[in-house]
């Protein structure tokens, strides 16, 4: 075996490793500061892959990249979900649907779905000791409990995510608990990693760069061990943009997958700015925006004419929960909050968002509508700085097609906000801490590139000798602002 290639498998197998360990390690209650220094060396060895595989010859990239995404995927199956209840949602609202009963009508709680209750997901007694489980009325001296977070609300998940759900359940086997969500989840993962290696390299791409999404330690962490249903929208959402890139002409097909991703998970909606990098007609915009309406308005329809409440469930509830409309709360506007007066956090972050959208559609690459978006989405998180690490796979993913591994800082600063900052009582510090460094990475990098003169790409198809995943590799693309 090549010297190089030996040498990348093994940083990838100390990699492995280390995130068996990590997801064996129960410690998101007891020890969350001891679980994200299992988290720093997770990233350590992910960064020393990383450079390991620059040098690895062209001809081994492929196989090599493909054998560590299996088995970095992999390491999320060694144990149930970790640091998220998520997943146990998921499991509940396809066994609802199962039943012939719209997810979007009753709560968890509600006594209608006493029937469908099981030990697992709504233990009884001495189960219900667990800093994970959540009280739910019951009349008698027993306490019963559920392993569902915010079991007195509806579900706040769209139909595609829910139509997911219940392919899930009624595909699994009686009994399989969390397991086929997991994997369901590390397939969606590696469908993930072969998409996007199919448009690097229908792109003359490095095909390198696909190792930021295949081996990244937020895959198997939050995409396969707690199953979040974000890797789907992730998934859809790189399908989308692929489309966009290779039939210009037809990027009619582009909008719906992303308008599909956007039904998943609301979240991928950033990208949109991105798939209409460059348009300068509005009949090209509309040929993207309209066919992504239409899909996500025809995917609620079947859940609109069989539920009785409202199809958008707790959505605002969360909102108000999570602290978007009130900056005071949790972890929200962290870096804005440092230098802005409360209120101000929210216009400024649609403002900006707004600024860097036009800026997006009016200068963007429309060959390279992931960098675009790639901007757009790094953006939303340095200003709405995220509590929570799943998040991040849909800019990871981005990362892997546009190379900017930068942005890859953003992708840590969730855990960090997450984890560690569970070792405090306030999450805000954390937050300016972890997002502030992961901003400033962002901008180091971009000056670096410009004083040494690599802020123009080189034409895709250029061959790169002994290039890396960060290399450049497109004549024009969004510039980034600094």
């Amino acid at each position: 075996m090549n010297p190089r290639t030996a040498l990348t498998a093994t940083v990838l197998a100390a990699l492995t490793t280390v995130l068996v360990l990590t997801l064996r390690y129960d410690g998101y209650f007891a020890d969350p500061g001891g679980l994200f220094r299992w988290y720093a060396a997770c990233w350590v060895l992910f960064a020393g892959a990383l450079v390991a595989l620059r040098r690895v010859p062209s001809s081994h990239v492929v196989p090599l990249l493909v054998a560590g995404a299996l088995a970095v995927t992999v390491t999320g199956l060694v144990a149930p979900p970790r640091t998220s209840t998520d997943a146990y949602r998921y499991a509940w609202d396809g066994r609802v649907q199962s039943a012939g009963i719209s997810p979007y009508d009753h709560a968890p709680q509600d006594p209608e779905l006493v029937r469908l209750r099981d030990a697992w997901l709504f233990p009884t007694g001495a189960a219900c000791g667990g800093p994970d489980r959540a009280r739910i009325p019951h009349a008698g001296p027993v306490p019963h409990c559920t392993r569902l977070n915010r079991p007195a609300v509806r579900t706040i998940y769209p139909p595609v995510a829910e139509t997911y759900f219940l392919t899930v359940d009624r595909l699994s086997p009686a009994g399989a608990r969390h397991k086929p969500l997991q994997i369901g989840s590390g397939l969606i993962s590696l469908g993930v990693t072969g998409a996007v290696l199919l448009i690097l390299r229908r792109r003359g791409t490095d095909l390198r760069r696909a190792a930021y999404w295949a081996w990244c330690p937020v895959v198997p962490i939050e995409a396969v061990n707690n199953a979040h249903v974000d890797v789907l929208g992730a998934l859809l959402a790189v399908i989308g943009l692929g489309l966009v890139a290779v039939l210009p002409d037809r990027r009619s097909a582009g909008g719906l997958v992303i308008g599909a991703a956007i039904a998943a998970k609301l979240m991928p909606a950033v990208v949109l700015p991105g798939a209409l990098s460059g348009v300068r007609r509005v009949r090209n915009a509309a040929a993207v925006l309209l066919p992504a309406a239409a899909f996500v308005a025809l995917a609620y329809t079947p859940y609109v004419l069989v539920s009785d409440g409202s199809v958008f469930g707790y959505l605002g509830g969360y909102v108000e929960e999570e602290g978007y409309d009130d900056p005071a709360a949790g972890s929200r506007y962290a870096l804005l909050r440092l230098v802005l007066p409360d209120s101000w956090a929210l216009p400024v972050v649609l403002v900006s968002m707004a600024g860097v959208s036009l800026y997006v559609m009016r200068r963007g690459d429309p060959r390279r509508p992931w960098s675009g978006a790639l901007l757009v989405t790094g953006w939303a998180f340095a200003l709405l700085t995220p509590g929570y690490s799943w998040y991040a796979l849909l800019l990871v993913a981005l990362v892997a097609l546009d190379g900017q591994w930068e942005w890859l800082g953003f992708a840590l600063a969730g855990p960090a906000v997450y984890v560690f900052g569970g070792v405090f009582d306030h999450r805000q510090p954390t937050a300016a801490i972890a997002y502030g460094l992961a901003a400033l990475l962002v901008l180091a990098a971009a000056a670096v590139r410009r004083r040494h003169g690599t802020g123009t790409r080189q034409p895709e198809g250029v061959s790169l000798q002994a290039s890396g995943p960060e290399t450049p590799s497109s004549a024009r693309t969004v510039s980034r602002p600094t």
